[in-house]
């Protein structure tokens, strides 16, 4: 008997997770005597959270304050690409965070390509903006698994639907 095991290599996040790591950031900033006059916005947008503030380094603790609250709710650094920082009007700046989701084409053939210089009996196919393998053991997916998670890739990876 023949059967084959496979999953998904995605790069995604839960949504929810950050829309209530975002609720939280605004939340802080209300409430800390350094930030409360700066009248800063924090807006999540389907693709990315913009930030409008009175000062570079008000920004900086607004970064910082992000960072903190996405990973107390194991979301993932990189997922946030921090755009340049803007003039706004009348002395501010505002700032686009872009949310990386998906794997992108040439990350996707870097790890098929990585999975099969490394893993002979293995498949990697390119589906979209996710990578499925397969192979004929439990052991050898969870060694790629392994493997991967020791790459340094600018995406976070998940893995889904291992079956």
């Amino acid at each position: 008997m023949a059967s084959n095991y496979s999953f998904d290599i995605v790069s995604d996040f839960d949504r929810q997770e950050l829309v209530n790591a975002v609720d939280q950031v605004v939340r802080e900033i209300k409430g800390r005597y350094d930030l409360k006059d700066t009248a800063t916005t924090v807006e999540l947008g389907e693709e990315s959270i913009d930030v409008n503030t009175d000062s570079e380094f008000t920004l900086d603790s607004v970064h910082n304050i992000l960072r903190e609250k996405a990973a107390k709710r194991n979301l993932s650094q990189k997922i946030f690409d921090f755009g340049k920082v803007e003039s706004a009007s009348g002395n501010r700046v505002r700032q686009e965070i872009k949310l990386k989701k998906g794997i992108s084409q040439e990350i996707a053939k870097q790890i098929s390509k990585l999975i099969r210089d490394e893993f002979k009996k293995v498949q990697a196919s390119i589906q979209g903006d996710a990578v499925r393998v397969t192979a004929k053991s439990k052991d050898e997916l969870q060694a790629i698994i392994q493997r991967l998670k020791q790459e340094d890739l600018p995406v976070a990876l998940q893995f889904t639907n291992y079956r």
